[in-house]
């Protein structure tokens, strides 16, 4: 098989990324019709944030406690019991939706709901990645996870709009979720491990609190994952879509699902391109630039009032963020060891989730106060002075030089060299 595509030579590989694409295209489809069912209801851009507050706030509770049980209880069972879940959220939505809803209030109650499987299946899943490839093999699996990833969200989001567009309603929607979610759980009973015995020790909050020691202890990882965390948490302008696909773009719910896998079709593209050509060198100052071009095309973005610049702007807004993906998922799996996984993984998700459900919250009330075009364009100058502090502040990320294990010393004191080998 060409090396570019070695990682599907393994069968578990295979089903775990055929179900994870389902699930992602369910989710995609669902907030989809979940946001303009919302938007519908209200017309207030403000309760468009709180959706994303609602499945943002289980993770703030149950991180610590989803990171332990990754890291104590088989990752298999857990990602099985989290799809079968999401699937018992989508009848809910179906259900609510199916007797006439007048009030966004039930919606919220199952979004709280979806964020405490998140909250679960986010740092499984990651730690589950490692054990279905070889090591020598994982950055060409992250490399095509992400675009797996990106292409579900570009499906996801235009299937769900479309759908919604024909049937002019959300029920037909959440029942094409509901089975998706039922096949990634087929799927995921046919993956066949034999992994290594991990030592399970006694809960304490020493052992609770490791994966933040870790992150803590790991410059390099540490300055990843907070410059993900912060670029997007500002920058992020996906809540707002519904505002600006009817208000300012002046389209429906299929333009809306348009405007959503835009960002996946520029995301899709480089992560298959990194595929056949990985980063080899000065992968660390190539995701600071790659970074500070999301906010700029964030900018671009906000400021457009024609629907083909608004969604080449997003493409480019997916096509830069997927370099931050790649790097900051490659140097957390590749230098965490497997006992720890779960936990990491756990403090790595909780930053995610604020980048993104809570961006959704913080776009949501700059959206009220200052006005929906403002707050995209406020955040976008956000993640370029966040790029400029991380580049001073963190020079050891700027050094990174190829996606490889790093050495203990450098990942903590970021002496890291031009050559990884000497």
């Amino acid at each position: 098989m060409d090396d570019a595509r070695i990682a599907f030579r393994y069968p578990n590989f295979r089903y775990y990324q055929a179900a994870r694409f389902l699930t992602i295209c369910a989710s995609e489809m669902q907030s989809v019709a979940v946001g303009w069912q919302i938007y519908e209801i209200t017309r207030r851009p403000l309760d468009l944030g709180l959706a994303g507050l609602a499945q943002f706030l289980p993770g703030i509770v149950l991180f610590l406690v989803a990171g332990q049980i990754a890291d104590r209880i088989d990752r298999k069972r857990i990602l099985l019991a989290c799809f079968t879940v999401f699937a018992v959220c989508s009848s809910l939505l179906l259900w609510l939706s199916l007797r006439g809803l007048h009030a966004v209030h039930p919606i919220y109650a199952v979004l709280l709901l979806v964020g405490v499987v998140r909250a679960f299946s986010g740092p499984t899943g990651q730690a589950f990645l490692p054990l279905l490839v070889p090591e020598e093999h994982f950055p060409n699996a992250v490399a095509w996870g992400s675009s797996i990833f990106e292409v579900a969200t570009i499906v996801g989001p235009a299937i769900g709009g479309l759908i919604y567009a024909i049937t002019k309603g959300p029920e037909t929607v959440y029942a094409a979720a509901l089975g998706a979610f039922v096949c990634a759980a087929v799927l995921i009973l046919m993956i066949r491990l034999q992994s290594a015995r991990r030592v399970v020790r006694g809960v304490t909050l020493h052992t609770v609190l490791a994966g933040f020691r870790f992150i803590g202890q790991n410059k390099i990882i540490l300055g990843a994952i907070t410059l993900d965390l912060f670029a997007v948490l500002l920058g992020g302008a996906v809540a707002l879509l519904p505002v600006y696909a009817r208000e300012i773009l002046r389209t429906g719910p299929w333009g809306l699902g348009i405007l959503r896998s835009a960002p996946g079709v520029g995301a899709a593209i480089t992560a298959i391109v990194i595929a056949h050509h990985p980063l080899r060198r000065k992968a660390g100052s190539t995701m600071l630039w790659c970074v500070a071009g999301f906010g700029v095309f964030t900018i671009v973005f906000g400021l457009s009032h024609h629907l083909l610049l608004s969604l080449v702007a997003l493409i480019l807004v997916g096509a830069t963020d997927m370099v931050s993906v790649i790097v900051r998922a490659t140097l957390v799996q590749l230098n965490t060891p497997d006992e720890m996984r779960g936990r990491v993984s756990a403090v790595n998700m909780l930053f995610i989730g604020a980048s993104n459900e809570f961006g959704q919250f913080e776009s949501g009330i700059t959206a009220q106060w200052f006005g929906t075009v403002p707050a995209v364009i406020y955040g976008g100058l956000g993640t370029l002075l966040v790029v400029g502090l991380w580049a001073w502040n963190f020079p050891q990320l700027r050094k990174v030089n190829e996606l490889v294990p790093v050495r203990k010393e450098m990942l903590e004191e970021g002496n890291v060299t031009a050559d990884p080998n000497e």
